[in-house]
């Protein structure tokens, strides 16, 4: 066999459905797995010029792959202070003070990460803030995304002074009198500011996506589905290529928008298939809905603030036409459909398309937050993938429903929470991820999560308990199933002969050790097309 590379390890899980067992050895040749077995198969496998990699008492597993992320979008999202895990006003005064003083008179403040639960029920305005910036302009985005708290300066700076009209389900908050609050909902309202911050160069934003894919890959990640795409994306990617070869696997998505049409649709389809040596175009992003944190999203019945009443597209019928021409074109689509009604809507659509398209592709729905039964029985047979962030509800809900996610929607609804097991036990494909920007990226702790249905380290009181994944469950959802959910179960997703030989090496068995333990554990390293990229031990 002559193999060039034999990782030698007491644990390789290899998720290959037809060879269950663990094995001890992989061999590699030409960036594919050429062999699975034993050590002593190993030693019958090597040739002269073979280099052998043994992992000791370490554990392999396929390459885990984060089902949503948004590295480029990413850049914006996470620009000056961070915010993230912030629940107290006085803090978020203290933090925005502290980056105030460190850009200096009349520059840019920015943050990202805010938490309305920081707000304690009250409305999320700039009043709250305005005091600590001595006039400055700010931009403050919310731990969604979706959504961002400007001051007073910089609405006067971007010329909003009242309400706007949109296209999508986005709004410029105001106040009784019409006076924005500086609470902008969406996208086409974010843009109206987020035009008027300082310019970054380009080589300071492909530095930082370098680090932001390294990140990824130090914390075990080898490929990750980006669920958005725009021509700056491809050049950083292509930018970054020629500096060496890419950490991870890019699987990437654009954006299909309300008020785009057929033309619209047919340049976003000439995009599938391109791409480079380690990224590719290879589905759509589209949106049904917003959030529930910020009354965007799209319920069957408003929320306790008489909000998310309504579609992100103004007519889903029209969002239902986008969908029918990419799956008849055998083009992927993933669809962000958050709330009940967005949710069954989008399945509505997929449901409808001729079985025949609909199968030319796999049709995913990301986020799925709230589900009745009802909905979450419709998955059975359908083919459509369900995306999830195990960590979303961990980080920003509670247990005692307590939090802003769940006092909008009611004990009811937030009873129905990410409802991983029911689709897992239905036999849903469930993709897993982090969603990064909005919850931290590494896998580990999103996999203990998972299990754990809190913060892993903690003694919090878990949240809807019955919906735990197990170990396995888990462990797929970054694996088996995330091959599946991109159509590349034939490529990778399994240690299986033939297939790409992506891993991911770990200090502790991720199917035997207990959650929490596992969270705080190692990653000792991963490989990419056979390309092993060891951690340094003093970083571990």
């Amino acid at each position: 066999m002559n193999p060039e590379l034999i990782i030698l390890s007491d644990t390789v899980h290899t998720l290959d459905p037809a060879h269950p067992a663990p094995a001890q050895a992989v061999a590699v040749s030409g960036g594919r797995i050429a062999a699975v077995g034993t050590r002593d198969d190993a030693a019958r496998w090597a040739g002269p010029a073979t280099e052998t990699l043994d992992l000791g008492s370490a554990t392999v597993v396929p390459g885990l792959v984060d089902g949503h992320v948004h590295p480029v979008f990413g850049l914006d999202i996470t620009a000056g202070a961070d915010l993230s895990g912030v629940q107290d006003l006085d803090e978020v005064r203290r933090l925005l003070a502290a980056e105030a003083a460190r850009v200096g008179p009349g520059e840019w403040v920015q943050a990202w990460g805010l938490d309305p639960n920081a707000f304690d029920g009250a409305p999320v305005t700039s009043a709250a803030i305005e005091g600590v910036l001595g006039g400055r302009p700010a931009f403050v985005r919310l731990f969604d995304g979706h959504s961002a708290l400007t001051s007073s300066r910089a609405l006067e700076m971007a010329g909003v002074d009242g309400p706007r009209a949109f296209l999508g389900g986005s709004s410029v908050v105001c106040d009784a009198g019409g006076r924005p609050t500086g609470l902008l909902l969406e996208f086409p309202a974010c843009e109206l500011v987020a035009r008027c911050l300082p310019a970054v160069t380009f080589e300071e934003r492909r530095d930082r996506l370098a680090a932001v894919l390294d990140g990824f890959a130090a914390a075990g990640l080898t490929g990750v589905h980006v669920m958005d795409h725009s021509d700056e994306s491809a050049a950083l990617y292509r930018a970054l290529e020629e500096r060496g070869e890419l950490p991870v696997r890019l699987r990437c998505a654009p954006w299909c928008q309300p008020g785009t049409g057929p033309e619209d649709w047919a340049r976003l389809a000439a995009r599938i298939g391109t791409g480079g040596r380690r990224w590719e175009v290879a589905g759509i992003k589209l949106f049904i809905d917003g959030t529930i944190d910020n009354g965007t999203a799209w319920l069957h019945e408003p929320d306790t603030c008489g909000e998310s009443t309504s579609a992100y597209w103004p007519a889903p019928a029209d969002y239902a036409r986008a969908v029918t021409f990419f799956a008849e074109r055998g083009i992927p689509t993933a669809t962000h459909a958050i709330g009940d009604a967005g949710v069954g809507y989008v399945l509505d659509a997929l449901l409808a398309l001729d079985p025949a398209a609909r199968a030319r592709a796999v049709h995913r729905i990301e986020h799925l937050e709230t589900v009745p039964d009802t909905v979450v029985e419709r998955f059975v047979g359908s083919g459509v993938v369900a995306s999830m962030q195990p960590s979303h509800c961990t980080l920003y809900s509670r247990a005692d429903q307590s939090d802003n996610w769940s006092m909008r929607l009611g004990p009811v609804r937030a009873g129905r929470a990410w409802r991983c097991r029911d689709l897992r036990d239905l036999g849903t494909t469930l993709v897993l991820g982090s969603d990064w920007p909005i919850a931290p990226f590494p896998p580990l702790p999103i996999i203990a999560d998972a299990q754990l249905r809190r913060r892993a380290g903690t003694r919090e009181e878990p949240i809807a308990p019955d919906q735990a994944l197990t170990a396995r469950q888990a462990l797929e959802g970054y694996t088996s199933h995330a091959a599946r959910a991109a159509g590349l179960w034939t490529e990778s997703g399994s240690i299986t002969p033939r297939k790409r030989a992506d891993f991911t090496f770990l200090e502790l068995d991720p199917l035997a050790a207990g959650p929490d333990e596992l969270a705080r554990s190692a990653v000792l390293g991963t490989a990419v097309d056979g390309e092993v990229r060891l951690r340094d031990p003093a970083s571990v």
